[in-house]
């Protein structure tokens, strides 16, 4: 049975048989041996084979070049080399995919933007095998957090006539050929269908139901937003809690972002050491930082007095009633906290329809949790469960009350304060690496005039 190489890498005995198979990332030659560095994408390590001439399959040693696949059974034994427990003295070797020599990975130093345009190979590098364990940890992660507490993963539907944040920048699903594509009432559902921007609709149906639900699914935005943080198809975490309000959702919130930087730190050790190397030397200083420290909270209100009185200049204008920009939360994570924020209460103008209203009349329960490097990581509100406010908000966001008959029902059968967020996957991914661009933490970026692979 194969061996994972990152499971012999931690051996810690000898082995007599041992099988492994994997990618050769250099190859060294002598006339009566070859070193061999063999790579399986289990782990950043590499085991060192070494393999003697006249064994079976050396003949096609030459083939073994960087890129190449190959099988090697042997034995494990203790090596005399500095930095390296074990090295594998080989009995056999197998070609199984030999390369070309344009292949395009060869030991050298390779730009972002060049493997974005090779996104099939990549991950075979050291940097972005690196970055896609640290997705499979972090997915991971996030169930055991929610399992650990008793919440329920439910699976919201992809195609959805429904707009969860009434922008309207949604990619339509349609079977209609395209001089018939207005007809929305002969298309394929009976109605103009999309790619959901959100499951959180769906999901306060569920939270209303069985008290503690989560999602973790792909979401879409149709938003023609050439940006490091944005593409058009992205993952998103997204509980829904029943009987909560926003003083609990912020704690849930902060108490994920903390729970998945200390696995990062935690499980993902070597992984680490490469992204402080080549991407951000200070990444695990700031990691523990996050970790150990509480947040700090803030009202909308005091946030953008504080920018204000900063002296700072921002390219965009900051004013009570208006988004808080990129570099406006980088500003209070990084140079004015220095550390996580949480700003709530936020203007209604500028909220959707389903958050809920404040007393004054004037705000309404929402929530973003930001970190330095990223910004905007979570966001969130309590949600309007007051049948009335429901109804008048879907008049002053200019939403047929129709299509949202269903979301309305959870306000008169049984309705109940409940509150959740959405953690945007890939900005996690972001923060948790120190990578600088959303395409390079997700496999197979799709964003504006890019649908390849």
């Amino acid at each position: 049975m194969r061996s994972l190489i990152k499971h012999v890498l931690k051996r810690t005995d000898p082995c007599d048989e041992l099988h492994v198979a994997g990618w050769v990332r250099t190859r060294r030659d002598s006339k009566a041996f070859s070193f061999l560095e063999l790579n399986d994408g289990s782990c950043l390590g590499n085991l060192q084979i070494v393999a003697d001439a006249g064994i079976p399959g050396y003949e096609d040693i030459a083939k073994m070049s960087t890129g190449a696949s190959i099988e090697v059974r042997g034995r494990l034994i203790p090596s005399p080399a500095a930095g390296q427990a074990w090295e594998m003295q080989a009995e056999s070797l197998k070609l199984l995919g030999g390369v070309p020599e344009d292949y395009p990975l060869q030991k050298k130093g390779h730009g972002p933007e060049f493997l974005r345009g090779i996104a099939h190979l990549r991950p075979r590098t050291n940097l972005y095998g690196a970055v896609f364990r640290m997705r499979s940890r972090m997915a991971f992660a996030v169930h055991e957090f929610f399992q650990k507490r008793d919440f329920i993963y439910v699976h919201t539907p992809i195609i959805t006539a429904s707009d969860c944040e009434g922008a309207g920048e949604m990619f339509r699903v349609t079977t209609l050929p395209d001089d018939k594509i207005s007809k929305a009432e002969d298309d394929f559902f009976g109605k103009r269908a999309y790619l959901t921007v959100s499951g959180q609709l769906e999901g306060e149906t569920f939270a209303c139901a069985l008290s503690n639900i989560y999602t973790f699914g792909p979401t879409f935005r149709a938003e023609n937003s050439n940006t490091s943080r944005h593409a058009a198809e992205f993952w998103m975490i997204e509980p829904e809690v029943a009987f909560c309000d926003l003083e609990g959702d912020m704690d849930l919130a902060e108490a994920l972002v903390k729970h998945l930087v200390t696995e990062a730190l935690t499980k993902s050790d070597d992984d680490l050491t490469i992204f402080e190397k080549f991407v951000d030397k200070g990444l695990r200083e700031r990691l523990e930082f996050v970790a150990s420290r509480p947040f700090e909270r803030i009202s909308y209100t005091d946030a953008v007095e504080l920018l204000i009185s900063s002296g700072k200049k921002f390219e965009y204008p900051v004013a009570y009633g208006l988004n808080l920009q990129s570099e406006h939360e980088r500003w209070l994570t990084e140079e004015h906290f220095k550390k996580p924020v949480t700003v709530f209460n936020y203007p209604k103008e500028i909220k959707p329809f389903y958050m809920r209203l404040n007393d004054d009349g004037k705000t309404v329960t929402a929530m973003d949790v930001l970190v330095p490097g990223i910004g905007e990581i979570i966001g969130g509100s309590q949600r309007e469960e007051r049948l009335d406010v429901l109804l008048e908000n879907f008049k002053k966001h200019d939403l047929d009350p129709e299509n949202y008959s269903w979301y309305a029902d959870l306000r008169k059968y049984g309705s109940v304060p409940h509150a959740g967020f959405g953690l945007g996957f890939e900005r996690l991914l972001m923060f948790v690496t120190g990578m600088a661009n959303i395409r390079d933490v997700i496999p197979f970026a799709r964003t504006p005039g890019h649908c390849e692979f």
